[in-house]
């Protein structure tokens, strides 16, 4: 501790100012009188003395250590910047380092403070009462010490977007396609219009790029703005004497933070009050172990940690940028363009096509080199049976223009190969679902979730806040031999006992108002909220006067083993020591063996009054009632050394009956996933009457039916089964009772190993390895906490049942509206590369150019997937089974309906190629306009037909879905342009009406072959398995030949 003055004139004649000010007109004594004169002659001297003194020289004055006078180093001048002359922050103050103190961990420093006390008058805020809390004083300490935020790295641009698309392999092969249609077009008709196609290539190319880098900006200014959704967790704090939930954003230094299991520690700090706190630090050090905090030896708390164990109360000392897990989020960025299960199998998907595309290219350029070799070589006949090439007449202008159309025709076909709108059809799907969801309540955090929860054959689901509305009431009270209406006939000393069970073990508050005419207002989770709103209205009970009647000593928070909390206190007036017991009314009654009758008399605990009272908690129970029992024991003083907090002999008090009623939208949300086939278990730590009754109330268990053994058991009892025996009974388990948070974790693995994709909800810390072992994990908005979300994938923001249905539902219509979209945009590829290939090994040329083609795949491609991923989920989709695993992602249906499509399409298009000419009497370039304008208007009509894959009305609900219309609309509107005023670009000419009306009515037979194809039934078995067992056959017949 520096035991060197440094004086600053600001600080001393701000000390004269207010001294002056300070004067009374009370009257003084003589001797009062004497010491201000003093004062003041003393204050004056020092002032002038360092106007006297250089600035260089060394002050002679020193104090001793005992008086502990800190060095005032501010890391800002909050006399500067506050504008305040930093008035009510003590001038000692030591900004960094209290920092670096609190960031290393470092007693020593902390001692030479004057301890935790003095550091809390320091930053003038109370360990009871907390900061001031108005805005002034929030607004000063933000400006002197910062702001609970971090500095995030700048996100990406669309510049950056644009650029990586370029990269990509598909861009790369469109562009170097468009090089030689340019050198190409150059070459065969000159430079004046030779060079319209290869550059409409690089326009289209662009625009695919363009659209392709808007909508990954996109995505990433949602990611970004869900992250900080996300980072934004509510804080208890107290100020002005109030406890209040708070953003982490809004924590300021000074103010009292209570911290419970699971809550994350949202600065730097030191701890003022806590009991058995045990902290996770491991994503600051790195290190597993959890760190013991206390007021002796460790009461540092740093931001980022998690608390795992006991409950405190902490003084923040430093926040943001002044904290090490500030420092490291800052130079973090997050990955929002991490790739989704079903992305990277479009992905394969699209470079199977993309390979295909090339093999038929390969042979179509190598059928047409070798006609091109004979034709040159004069070994090609005409119709007349000339020879068609006469070697005299070769020119090579001939030779290399034949071999650029053999290129162009090529090109073209790897470029109908490509479909540009699968990735952007699951972006959008993605991005527009999440946005929906976020109105319905759930907010997605990785992506991924969309899909696989769509996939789910079972969800095991929580029963408190999510099966039931979480607004608890006590409702009956049981003590000794009866049950108690009239709670001012209790004995005086019962009562004393109950005040004591409740006001001194609970993490709950009582905040009373300064205005007499403002109701109380409990802190803490439902059930304390439920018990102290109870006692002080039923019992009377001050919670203020508790805490200044007894020291509390020891206490151990809720645990899942014991299902309950303990606490040790000592009476301040007797020093009597009292250990008390509250938790799961059987777990309670266990541990006692004796309890009080209404007279306060202690009585024996028989067996048969132990069967007495648990017939009564199960009558409890099978009425829905959560129970509750207090029990306790008077220690002998002479064992209080030890805090032995005794688990045996307690004495009990009596049974606390807490009622939860039900969600109203739970049994039809339950009733909507049994009909989408998905299984419902509940897992609870309720005893098993409550959960039976909560689960047939709910619709999990059938009222009218008979519940059988294996529906309902309890967490011992499933744990206790051999790896074999869970297996076989693990489906048929509907509700688990008395579990712990193994036991859900136990379940999640046994049904994964049984082939089933779960989902499983939890709010609690030790349901983090289910929710990260689960395909799905579902954490509570309302009553989870850090460590719960931080491990799950989805998070119910209103903590209803029904939300969850809603994710099913939308997870349902992700999976379905891309299925259309593959669907729709396969038919498209696999008619322009039948039609084209087969010309082109005919013909020698193609019908489609590879701007035509192009254009279709950006217009049918981006504007489809808008059109078919904005579809809003339908209920038929939650009557059907789910997905599952191991479903191809295009089903035998998809195939049935694409090929109809596609065949149709080849067929029309090929007459349009062979007769076109003789059945319109029209021109070659007419031909060309009529077979590029059909196929176009082919795939406008075939996206209604995409809609709906079984269903074969569908237009119902199209009226609806107004954007899809509109793109409808626009899709043909922009087919218009590109014919009749870009024609040159497209390479077309101008149609007639009754042109038009020809492209269109055999277009719409789209329609009536889409309606007659969905009668035809498909099989189970895979498509795609035949052509396996094809290959299997022809090599296996390959293998015959030669070894014959």
């Amino acid at each position: 501790m520096p035991n060197k003055l440094k004086y600053s004139s600001d600080v001393y004649y701000c000390s004269i100012q207010t001294m002056l000010l300070n004067i009374t007109t009370v009257p003084l004594t003589k001797s009062q009188k004497k010491w201000r004169a003093a004062c003041i002659v003393t204050n004056v001297s020092l002032s002038l003395a360092k106007g006297v003194v250089p600035k260089n020289r060394k002050s002679n004055f020193s104090s001793p250590s005992s008086q502990g006078i800190l060095e005032m180093k501010p890391v800002s001048s909050f006399h500067d910047e506050v504008g305040d002359g930093g008035r009510g922050f003590n001038s000692e103050l030591d900004q960094r380092k209290i920092i670096d103190m609190v960031k290393n961990k470092n007693s020593d420093d902390l001692e030479s403070f004057g301890g935790v006390k003095t550091i809390t008058k320091l930053l003038k805020t109370d360990s009871e009462n907390g900061i001031n809390g108005d805005e002034e004083d929030l607004s000063k300490r933000r400006k002197m010490f910062g702001s609970n935020t971090y500095q995030k790295p700048p996100p990406k641009g669309l510049i950056r977007f644009v650029v990586e698309a370029f990269t990509n392999t598909t861009v790369l092969i469109l562009l170097v396609c468009a090089a030689l249609s340019v050198a190409s077009g150059i070459r065969e008709h000159g430079g004046r219009e030779g060079w319209y196609e290869g550059s409409s290539i690089f326009v289209v190319v662009f625009l695919v790029v363009v659209v392709s880098a808007a909508s990954n900006f996109r995505q990433e200014q949602q990611f970004d703005k869900l992250s900080k959704i996300s980072s934004d967790t509510k804080v208890d704090v107290v100020r002005s004497e109030r406890r209040q939930k708070v953003s982490i954003f809004d924590v300021v230094v000074g103010d009292v933070v209570f911290l419970t299991i699971g809550d994350q520690v949202p600065a730097d700090g030191v701890l003022v009050e806590g009991h058995s706190l045990h902290v996770d630090e491991s994503s600051m050090t790195g290190e597993s172990d959890h760190v013991v905090v206390n007021m002796i030896h460790n009461p540092f708390l740093l931001s980022g940690s998690k608390v795992v164990d006991g409950f405190s109360k902490m003084v923040v000392t430093s926040v943001g940028m002044n904290t090490a897990w500030g420092k490291m989020m800052s130079s973090i960025t997050q990955d929002s363009n991490k790739q989704t299960p079903l992305q990277e199998r479009l992905n394969k998907l699209t470079s199977s096509i993309r390979k295909v595309g090339l093999s038929v290219a390969s042979v179509v350029l190598e059928l047409l080199v070798a006609r091109l070799l004979r034709y040159f070589t004069g070994n090609t006949e005409d119709k007349n049976w000339n020879q068609e090439c006469n070697r005299v007449d070769r020119d090579l202008n001939d030779v290399f223009n034949s071999a650029l159309r053999i290129i162009s025709a090529a090109v073209t076909i790897v470029i109908v190969a490509i479909p540009v709108g699968l990735p952007l059809a699951v972006t959008l799907t993605l991005a527009y679902s999440m946005k929906r969801m976020m109105v319905d309540m759930v907010m997605v955090r990785k992506l991924s979730a969309c899909e696989t929860m769509g996939s789910a054959t079972v969800i095991c689901t929580d029963k408190t806040g999510t099966l039931t509305l979480n607004q608890m009431k006590v409702t009956k009270l049981w003590i000794g031999d009866g049950e108690m209406k009239q709670i001012f006939s209790l004995d005086q000393e019962l009562v004393e006992l109950f005040h004591q069970g409740i006001a001194l073990n609970t993490t709950g508050s009582i905040y009373k108002p300064k205005n007499s005419g403002s109701s109380l207002e409990y802190s803490g989770s439902s059930i304390e909220k439920a018990i102290l709103c109870w006692a002080v209205k039923s019992f009377g009970m001050d919670i203020e006067k508790m805490k200044q009647d007894y020291t509390i000593l020891e206490v151990e928070t809720f645990y899942s083993e014991k299902k309950g909390s303990r606490v040790l206190i000592r009476n301040n007036t007797d020093d009597s020591v009292y250990v008390h017991w509250k938790g799961a009314a059987e777990m309670i009654l266990s541990m006692c063996s004796s309890y009080l009758d209404l007279t306060s008399k202690l009585e024996s605990m028989t067996e048969e009054k132990r069967s007495q009272f648990d017939k009564i908690i199960q009558g409890m129970a099978a009425s829905s009632l959560c129970c509750i029992a207090f029990a306790y024991k008077k220690i002998d003083k002479t064992t209080t050394a030890s805090y032995n907090l005794s688990e045996h002999e307690l004495t009990f008090l009596g049974v606390l009956g807490i009622k939860d009623p039900c969600r109203p939208g739970a049994r039809k949300a339950i009733e909507s996933c049994k009909h989408a086939g998905v299984d419902i278990k509940m897992i609870t730590s309720d005893n098993v009457f409550t959960a039976k009754a909560i689960a047939t109330e709910c619709g999990i268990l059938d009222l009218d039916q008979h519940i059988a053994n294996e529906e309902v058991v309890e967490g011992n009892q499933f744990r206790n089964y051999t790896p074999e025996e869970r297996n076989l009974k693990v489906n048929k388990i509907r509700v688990m009772a008395r579990s712990s948070p193994l036991d859900k974790l136990l379940m999640v693995r046994c049904l994964k190993q049984k082939g089933h994709v779960v989902a499983v909800t939890g709010d609690g810390t030790n349901d983090a390895p289910a929710l990260k072992e689960a395909d799905v994990g579902l954490s509570m908005g309302i009553q989870g906490t850090e460590v719960a979300k931080e491990s799950s994938d989805i998070v119910i923001l209103d903590d209803d049942f029904a939300s969850i249905a809603v994710v099913l539902h939308w997870g349902r219509c992700v999976y379905n509206n891309i299925q259309k979209f593959i669907q729709f945009q396969l038919t498209v590829n696999v008619t322009a590369l039948v039609i084209n290939f087969i010309a082109a090994v005919s013909a020698g040329d193609v019908p489609l150019t590879a701007v035509q083609l192009l254009w279709v795949n950006l217009i049918m491609g981006t504007l489809g997937a808008l059109a078919l991923a904005t579809e809003r989920p339908s209920q038929e989709l939650m009557h059907k089974p789910p997905v599952g695993r191991t479903e191809p992602l295009i089903t035998n249906i998809m195939w049935r309906n694409l090929l109809a499509q596609s065949l149709y399409q080849v067929v029309v298009l090929l007459t349009l190629q062979f007769r076109g000419r003789s059945i319109f009497d029209v021109n070659e370039a007419v031909n060309k306009t009529l077979i590029f304008n059909t196929f176009a208007l082919c795939q406008v009509f075939n996206e209604f037909n995409s809609r709906s894959l079984e269903k074969k009305n569908v237009f119902k609900g199209i009226h609806e879905n107004k954007l899809f219309i509109a793109i409808i609309g626009i899709t043909i509107a922009l087919q218009v342009v590109m014919l009749e005023f870009l024609k040159n670009i497209a390479d077309t000419v101008r149609l007639s009406l009754g042109q038009w009306a020809i492209c269109v009515a055999i277009a719409a037979l789209s329609w009536p072959i889409g309606w007659i194809i969905k009668f035809v039934p498909v099989g189970k078995k895979c498509f795609l398995s035949y052509l396996k067992v094809w290959r299997l056959f022809e090599g296996a017949a390959v293998s015959h030949s030669l070894i014959g």
